[in-house]
């Protein structure tokens, strides 16, 4: 407790709105579903189609709208428009007699903090799919310091973020510019207007995919199961793995045993997201994952064919590959029929010592995030743990 500071329950100084509007005057714009929601606090990922109901929850500008199936998930944003939220969505708007007492920003700053997800997580119900308690969570305590204290508290903490944003644009812009090197060198892949010869993948390379067994799952084990979910932005996310035996282990590497340089590529749900393998201290192993390897003698480079993968026209090839229905996946027979243009190794090997400056590049950046991000969390839990 901090002197000078007032400790309210949520319930005490915001309410949830329930007012019901109509769907029908709306853009898609000012939906929010669960699903819009982006985890780990991102805000929102509009999308221009609207849910088949009549009705939804109203959202002022300024309100609060919560995730509330996984909080876990982090799901959280602060509306900058009128809209309608589903009944998935806590909608937290400050009441009328704390308007004024109470700064919209500094509650959204505290309801992302990890203190109140850890709470919202932990006063879940359900097992299979956990959701928020409402009245459980306008129990939770919230710090009121003067408003001038508030508002010096958000720009601290809105500086800091605004570094980290500028940051990401920067991979971006980097991004792009590989993207660039790769047109201005080899054209478009797709259209393959520099009129290279062209082999399927399969002939080029060794297409493998991972297990589609579902192994017994443990608690803990220094063995890991690699699936399309844990491939994120360009890396592996070890932070929602499942973990098998060694016995397992070694059973699934029969198949499709994964070594250093390889490539591999998610075929099940989010296409694509390929990833060149620098294996670490872990030992993994995949399922339903592609597997690309590379022969001694091959026409084609690790680098030249990542960066073919993550090509915007490539990619958008692939997916048009889509083989589901709500589930997406490209086959595997698909993937290594795949057609790829096959320039000379010598202009993959220029392209890829290019790449590599870019790449150096963006680990500093990374490196800079990791720590902006650092300084965030615990500025967070200075104010708020």
């Amino acid at each position: 407790m901090r002197e000078g500071w007032e400790y309210k329950k949520l319930g005490e100084v915001a309410i949830y709105p329930n007012k019901r509007m109509s769907l029908t005057n709306i853009s898609g714009q000012q939906y929010v579903g669960v699903e819009t929601l982006v985890k780990d606090r991102g805000g929102v990922a509009f999308s221009e189609e609207l849910p088949n109901v009549d009705t939804a929850i109203e959202f002022l500008e300024n309100d609060i709208l919560i995730g509330n199936i996984r909080p876990y998930l982090k799901k959280i944003w602060k509306a900058d428009r009128h809209g309608a939220s589903s009944g998935d969505v806590v909608n937290i708007r400050i009441a009328e007699n704390f308007k004024g007492r109470l700064d919209s920003s500094f509650l959204y700053k505290v309801l992302s903090s990890d203190s109140f997800f850890e709470y919202d997580n932990s006063n879940t119900h359900g097992a299979k799919m956990p959701r928020g308690d409402r009245k459980a969570i306008a129990e939770f305590k919230i710090p009121i310091p003067p408003l001038s204290t508030q508002q010096s508290i958000v720009s601290e903490l809105d500086k800091i973020n605004e570094l980290i944003r500028l940051k990401k644009e920067q991979l971006k812009d980097y991004d792009n510019l590989a993207q660039s090197i790769f047109y201005e060198m080899f054209g478009d892949p797709v259209a393959n207007d520099k009129k290279w010869d062209v082999e399927s993948l399969g002939k080029v390379c060794d297409v493998r995919d991972g297990t589609h067994d579902s192994p017994q799952y443990l608690q803990e084990s220094p063995y890991i199961l690699i699936t399309s979910k844990n491939l994120v932005n360009g890396k592996i996310d070890y932070s929602n793995v499942n973990y098998i035996s060694e016995e397992d282990y070694i059973a699934i590497n029969k198949r499709s045993q994964v070594d250093d340089g390889d490539i591999i590529m998610a075929m099940i749900g989010t296409i694509g997201n390929p990833i060149i393998v620098k294996l670490e201290e872990c030992k993994f192993c995949i399922k339903n994952v592609a597997l690309i390897k590379f022969f001694n003698e091959s026409l084609v480079s690790n680098k030249y064919i990542h960066s073919l993968l993550n090509n915007d026209s490539y990619l958008s090839f692939i997916k048009s590959q889509n083989k589901g229905g709500t589930q997406k996946f490209v086959a595997l027979g698909t993937i290594r029929k795949l057609p790829i243009p096959i320039p000379p190794l010598s202009f993959q090997q220029q392209f890829a010592q290019r790449i590599e400056l870019i790449e150096q590049q963006k680990e500093e950046i990374k490196s800079t995030i990791a720590d902006l991000e650092t300084l965030l969390a615990s500025r967070m839990q200075y104010w708020f743990g």
